[in-house]
């Protein structure tokens, strides 16, 4: 079956450099698209220095269109929640600024609903320790990333930050979700 735009969802997702984020999600099984990008911010067409200067307020963040017949919204979060730090805010390992920052950016009621409650459960449970951070808004102004950005980690894998950041995240999904690997 072929997916058409009525049978798929987007859904984006802030966890820190997109390199790593989209690293993961182009493994995942019932993904469709995964797409490096900003959104949420003051500027509607930013370039990549722009972004990093942090005064766009634009966030790093990767576009993931999923088919919600293979893999369900909280599944696509429950992996977004083990692959990043959702409990500091604006910052994720050595990458610090607005444009690291925790985010969901929901496209649909149910993906706020879904997001809402998993967050809730998670701060309920205390699982990280720390309260959940993650911002949880409707997209706005997103924008792709340039095509140097786009499958990054894919192109590069000896690269310094790949090797050291990306490459265990990709891991940690791999051990973690098997069940939902590609």
């Amino acid at each position: 079956m072929t997916n058409t735009p009525e049978t798929t969802q987007t859904l984006v997702l802030g966890g820190g450099c997109f390199w790593c984020t989209e690293a993961v999600y182009k493994e995942v099984s019932g993904i469709t698209d995964v797409e490096s990008g900003y959104s949420n911010g003051q500027e509607t067409a930013p370039s990549y220095e722009q972004v990093c200067t942090g005064r766009t307020g634009c966030n790093e963040v990767v576009k993931v269109t999923y088919d919600p017949a293979r893999i369900s919204t909280r599944e696509v979060l429950e992996i977004f929640f083990v692959i990043h730090d959702p409990t500091t805010l604006n910052r994720q390992g050595n990458d610090v600024g607005t444009q690291y920052r925790s985010g969901i950016y929901f496209t649909t009621p149910e993906q706020q609903q879904a997001a809402q409650a998993l967050i809730d459960e998670l701060n309920t449970e205390k699982l990280f320790g720390r309260p959940v951070v993650t911002e949880l808004q409707p997209l706005a102004h997103y924008f792709p990333a340039e095509d140097y950005h786009q499958d990054f980690f894919e192109r590069n894998p000896h690269q310094g930050y790949c090797m050291a950041v990306a490459a265990p995240k990709v891991a940690k999904f791999r051990k973690t979700f098997a069940r939902l690997a590609k």
